[in-house]
């Protein structure tokens, strides 16, 4: 049973529960509901309550161990900066985010109870905000533009691998079977349509549910490797909401993949011969006209277009923790397969790390290349956002564009490991001038702490190669 709060410390929303009402009304099948927390790795975590305690979820919230955002991958607690056990784990308060009320409908009626899903916030009754809830995170950046009375507007774009539900050996992942012959998928058609046939009812499901939830999934393509996709989520001006939509991408990907029989992965390296899967996000940024800042000078774009890429390449190294979240998500940076070796940026150049797209001027945007799959959605964004504020208001000089393949080789300016990653942001002064608190240290001993536990697992290739 789920414990709810006596004592709101969060917006009470009383539209909220209007919501509720109207959504148990449209949907008198569903019996329970799922009040969705994303921790700092981006795991989906909380508690599922019965419909019949919606409404006070709104009014009265969800307490919660406020340590529940500072857990390892595995789900540990590593009393991160004395934040778990030495602190006594207090709670903290959850509520819902306004319209992400939605059926879960992999769990269908007929086969079970209804389920539903909501996605939650957490707050503190002091600071009202808890600065390591990876939202309030993206927030606080966002609240930075809104002060120079601009709006970011966001779009993301994830990659990922459908794979064999039984495991190889040593539990390495396999291919899907594809439907109909039996043997195991090998195809490496990038935008392949004969792929998206193999898997149209994986891709039926996700599109059919993604409405229901309202993520704006746009565009499917088949990607480099066999069972690879990449799904594009529609622009909004909502920075935050489009985080929720890649967060919500993500569970809905698993659960139509599980549906089929499949098993779906966003590591950014599950394959140590073929393509990595990546998490790029175009941003542009918007006045409070509504005209884009960054238009003007035709494809060249304009001078805050510049300046908000100078600062993204002056953030981008002390930024690596957060885009490559754990040592195997370096393993997607090698030489020619279109993955960012650097911090230089380009027009319609593929290979750059930030990328001028070509298209008309009223739509000149940033897309940044960098990041795996895995990365946190919110954390992610707001890193991003927060190298292009700091750009915008410092007038940083972003060099000049790089032409050509610009990742042939490993670069300097970037840490190419997972260690040298978190010295880097340890380091870094641009980040924590954005991230409420102090975050930045909080998530480099979260990842040193989740480094040093598996690097006390011997691997197989240890004995072969040291017995």
């Amino acid at each position: 049973m789920s414990k709810l709060s006596n004592a709101p410390a969060g917006p009470v929303d009383g539209g909220g529960v209007q919501e509720a009402e109207a959504f148990c009304r449209r949907h008198p099948e569903i019996r329970h509901v799922d009040a969705i927390f994303i921790d700092m790795s981006g795991v989906a975590r909380g508690k599922r309550l019965p419909v019949s305690e919606l409404a006070g979820l709104y009014t009265q919230g969800m307490n919660l161990p406020a340590s529940l955002y500072l857990l390892d991958v595995t789900g540990d607690q590593l009393d991160v900066l004395g934040r778990g056990f030495s602190d006594g784990d207090p709670d903290a308060t959850g509520f819902p985010i306004a319209g992400t009320l939605a059926p879960a409908p992999w769990l269908k009626a007929g086969s079970g109870p209804g389920l539903g899903q909501v996605l939650m916030q957490l707050y503190e009754p002091d600071t009202r905000e808890i600065c390591y809830d990876p939202r309030n995170i993206l927030a606080a950046v966002v609240a930075r533009f809104a002060d120079l009375g601009l709006t970011p507007v966001v779009a993301c774009e994830l990659e990922f691998y459908l794979i064999d539900a039984v495991r190889g050996e040593q539990g390495a992942p396999q291919p899907p079977r594809l439907s109909g012959s039996g043997r195991r998928d090998v195809n490496n058609q990038v935008y392949g349509l004969e792929e998206l046939d193999y898997y149209q009812d994986f891709l039926t499901d996700l599109q059919k549910w993604s409405a229901m939830q309202n993520v704006p999934a746009s565009m499917a393509s088949a990607e480099f490797g066999p069972g690879q996709f990449e799904i594009n989520l529609q622009h909004r001006a909502d920075a935050l909401r489009a985080a929720d939509d890649a967060a919500l991408l993500r569970r809905l990907v698993r659960a139509a993949a599980q549906a089929r029989g499949l098993e779906a992965s966003f590591m950014s390296k599950p394959y140590s011969d073929k393509a990595g899967s990546g998490f790029h996000v175009h941003v542009s940024v918007v006045d409070a006209a509504g005209q884009n800042i960054f238009a003007g000078n035709g494809a060249a774009g304009s001078a805050e277009l510049r300046h908000a890429i100078g600062g993204l390449r002056a953030a981008m190294a002390q930024s690596m923790a957060i885009f490559a979240p754990n040592l195997g998500a370096f393993r997607r940076f090698g030489p020619n397969i279109f993955v960012p070796l650097s911090t230089c940026w380009g027009y319609n150049n593929r290979s750059a790390a930030i990328r001028v797209p070509p298209g008309p001027d009223a739509g000149r945007r940033i897309e940044h290349r960098v990041a795996g799959a895995e990365a946190n959605p919110y954390l992610l964004v707001a890193a991003i956002l927060a190298g292009m504020h700091h750009g915008l208001v410092s007038k940083a000089d972003p060099g000049p564009p790089v032409a050509g393949n610009a990742a042939a080789q490993l670069a300097p300016d970037l840490p190419h490991n997972f260690w040298a990653a978190l010295e880097a942001m340890s380091a870094g002064t641009i980040l924590p001038g954005y991230f409420p608190g102090n975050y930045t240290a909080l998530y480099v001993d979260a990842k040193r702490r989740e480094l040093e536990k598996f690097m006390q697992t011997i691997s197989p290739q240890e004995y072969d190669w040291y017995l």
